[in-house]
């Protein structure tokens, strides 16, 4: 089926008088979740991972991926059909430069590239052609319609600022940055910004649209009219206009004369091209609702931390299954389980993304996803790592645990493994760093002991998390790419260092992390420090004390003993006495 998919494309292509096109992951708001209605890569490839590009010419094709999908991709896709490519060990430009002659043609859709990737492409001396029409639709003769879930207003006591008060702030970044306007394509920032969540992609509450905020305070909001009840119209206020998508265009031709913020790295370059035919002046700067979203105001830290504890008590009832009857499931038996604790739990909406259940060798896949296909049962004596989390109305949570599954001993090598695994988690939870440092700087406090074993793994150690928002979100991340964004107080952090082994296991301890200022009285400078979120306890199965340094038992003692004190007065009495166990000291 993908292969007579590839041929009428490229039959597309001759009509459109193109010698290549270029297919990325992504809907028109750059977003890792998108609709059915966006998943152009999956339809024409089979490739279902959140990060990747196709690129198809005449007589060659490829799908290109990162470290967290490389296995996934050569399941999922003919290799005979398409060659299997690693993102940035073979760049796609470097691809296309080398397997087309100069002058070849080689499309894109403007509404599916930003202008800083879509660089790359012009700087390898490529000829590139923004098309009318994305050929991929012309040819998906059932493609989804798009979504029209309602917008619906996000409450003030979940949110902790009004959206008068958000746009005040964001008019001000703009009047001393002397702009005029800003674009804001990322729907988390529309939702941020207004203060409205959706359901129109799956595990992330977006309502989808755009919006324009102006140094006035003024804000104008894109989104298909029938997506907005008069409750939300209501809630948006008067100096909210509300418009069609297809009023965007001459929204921006009235621009001329304007200075506009424009994001290059997350915005559409349709955006700056419209403007520059309007006559606008584009500044190149980043969303400016980025920052301010990222830095959780006091409600918001609280809603995360009541979120993370009520989702504790249906992970840790999870894990007390597992140790139990786990080797009597399967993976997706596993993860259906998962998610039915969490459905008992106050404020649940979903899944913040689909859970990642992978026993023995599915482990090493780091972005596995279960399917009837791939489902195998868990079997005794080996690893299994499960990987979730959960959308409440006041929070976002996001947790991997890795579990012995018995009744035997975990082999000394996995277990020493684990432990160089722990001791990363264990540095970047317990560090303490002046104001200014990005996540770049601290990545190799989460290596360190993996690197002493000759060891390492191929993605960040940390993400942003959105407040019922994104589970992953920017603009600071945990990694050795990360952008040089200044980790600041408020901001909510994954902590997930991990190792994996092909066609063997998988390894990753993750918690969430909030920003908090370290309070020292007589620093000449601010510092900050973690707080540890997620509440569940790490299984000491798999842990070798005889590497761990003392100091590093005394934080994973105290650790669970926080876990025990907070969790246990809300599981069942059986699960308790689990817990009680898992959460035993280490003896130093």
């Amino acid at each position: 089926m993908n292969t007579d998919r590839l041929t009428a494309l490229r039959a597309e292509l001759v009509r459109q008088g193109l010698d290549g096109f270029v297919v990325p992951r992504a809907d028109e708001h750059l977003g890792e979740y998108v609709p059915p209605s966006a998943e152009r890569l999956s339809w024409l490839t089979g490739f279902t991972g959140s990060a990747g590009l196709a690129i198809v010419l005449a007589d060659k094709a490829a799908v290109f991926t990162d470290g967290r999908y490389s296995l996934q991709l050569v399941a999922q896709t003919d290799a005979t059909q398409w060659e299997q490519l690693h993102l940035t060990e073979q760049p796609p430009h470097a691809w296309v430069a080398a397997h087309t002659t100069p002058g070849a043609k080689i499309g894109y859709d403007p509404m599916l590239f930003a202008e800083e990737a879509l660089g790359r492409y012009t700087e390898a001396g490529l000829t590139v052609q923004a098309v009318a029409h994305n050929p991929v639709d012309a040819i998906w003769t059932d493609r989804p319609a798009p979504p029209i879930g309602p917008a619906l207003p996000h409450d003030l006591s979940y949110a902790g600022k009004t959206a008068d008060e958000k746009r005040a702030e964001i008019a001000k970044i703009l009047q001393e940055a002397k702009q005029d306007a800003a674009v804001v394509t990322d729907p988390a920032s529309v939702a941020w910004l207004l203060n409205i969540r959706g359901g129109d992609v799956p595990f992330t509450p977006f309502a989808l649209g755009f919006a324009l905020i102006h140094a006035d305070g003024g804000a104008e909001l894109f989104m298909d009219p029938a997506k907005l009840p008069e409750s939300t119209r209501a809630w948006l206020g008067n100096t909210v206009s509300v418009a069609p998508r297809d009023a965007l265009a001459p929204a921006l031709a009235r621009l001329t004369g304007k200075t506009v913020r424009v994001d290059p790295a997350g915005s559409p370059i349709w955006f700056a091209q419209q403007l520059r035919v309007a006559g606008a002046k584009i500044v190149g700067g980043p969303d400016p609702c980025l920052l301010p979203k990222a830095r959780k105001n006091p409600t918001e830290q609280q809603g995360m931390r009541n979120a993370h504890a009520r989702d504790a008590v249906a992970v840790c009832r999870f894990l007390h299954w597992v140790a139990e009857q786990g080797t009597q499931a399967t993976e997706m038996a596993a993860a259906e389980r998962l998610l039915a604790f969490r459905q008992a739990v106050p404020l649940f909406r979903g899944e913040s993304f689909p859970a990642i259940s992978g026993a023995g060798e599915h482990g090493a896949i780091i972005h596995y996803r279960v399917t009837q296909e791939t489902d195998r049962p868990i079997r005794p004596n080996e690893v299994y790592l499960i990987d979730s989390g959960g959308q409440y109305t006041d929070g976002t949570t996001d947790i991997t645990r890795t579990v012995w599954t018995g009744p035997g001993p975990a082999p000394a090598d996995i277990r020493a493994r684990v432990t160089a695994v722990m001791k990363g988690h264990i540095a970047i939870a317990s560090a303490v760093f002046p104001q200014g440092v990005g996540g770049a700087h601290i990545d190799g406090f989460a290596r360190r002991a993996l690197w002493a074993m000759g060891l390492d793994y191929d993605h960040g150690t940390g993400h942003g998390v959105g407040s019922y928002l994104s589970v992953h979100e920017g603009p600071v991340s945990i990694s050795r790419l990360a952008r040089p964004v200044a980790i600041a107080e408020g901001m909510v952090l994954s902590n997930e260092p991990g190792f994996y082994l092909p066609d063997g296991y998988g390894i990753r301890l993750e918690n969430l992390l909030l920003v908090r200022d370290a309070a020292f009285p007589n620093a000449r400078k601010p510092f900050l420090r973690f707080e540890t979120l997620t509440l569940a306890p790490f299984d000491t199965q798999l842990l070798d004390a005889t590497l761990l340094d003392f100091w590093e038992i005394d934080w994973l003692n105290a650790y669970h003993a926080r876990v025990l004190a907070e969790i246990s007065p809300h599981v069942p009495l059986e699960t308790l006495a689990w817990l009680t166990l898992a959460c035993r000291a280490i003896a130093r």
